[in-house]
């Protein structure tokens, strides 16, 4: 059974309040739900976690190196911003795949950048909630091709 953490970085505790036209009305628990209902139907166990230190991301990240097999992040700001939540990728040398709510390459030029980018399988963004089913989905397919 394949073991997922699907961790969540700064301001996504706000899902459902804040900035609604772009980020939707689902709140984060909404989220995580959708999550682990699709992993349950996926045969996965899925772990959430989200935090608005990058402290407790990298750990988050650390920790799975040896009790999950890939990781789906939603790294929010961070993503245009932390080297160390891209080194702390690197160093576990699990899968990973990058999602976004909205599209950041159709928003402001600062967002267009990604660090996370660089350490991870693939991104998805622009499909709201969805896209962490499709990263779900699309992790599976990579973990079952290994």
């Amino acid at each position: 059974m394949p073991k997922l953490l699907i961790l969540n970085g700064p301001n996504l505790n706000l899902l459902g309040t804040r900035q609604p036209e772009v980020y939707g009305s689902e709140t984060l628990q909404m989220v995580e739900e959708k999550c682990r209902d699709h992993g349950r139907s996926k045969g996965c166990e899925v772990y959430c976690y989200q935090s608005n230190h990058e402290g407790d991301l990298i750990d988050q990240i650390h920790n799975a190196k040896t009790a999950q097999d890939g990781i789906i992040l939603n790294a929010g700001a961070y993503t245009h911003t932390s080297v160390a939540l891209m080194d702390a990728l690197f160093s576990v040398e699990l899968p990973a795949i990058e999602v976004h709510l909205s599209n950041i390459h159709a928003r402001e030029s600062f967002r267009h950048q990604s660090y996370i980018s660089r350490a991870v399988v693939g991104q998805i963004c622009g499909f709201g909630s969805f896209g962490y089913v499709m990263a779900m989905d699309a992790m599976v397919a990579h973990l079952g091709s290994k």
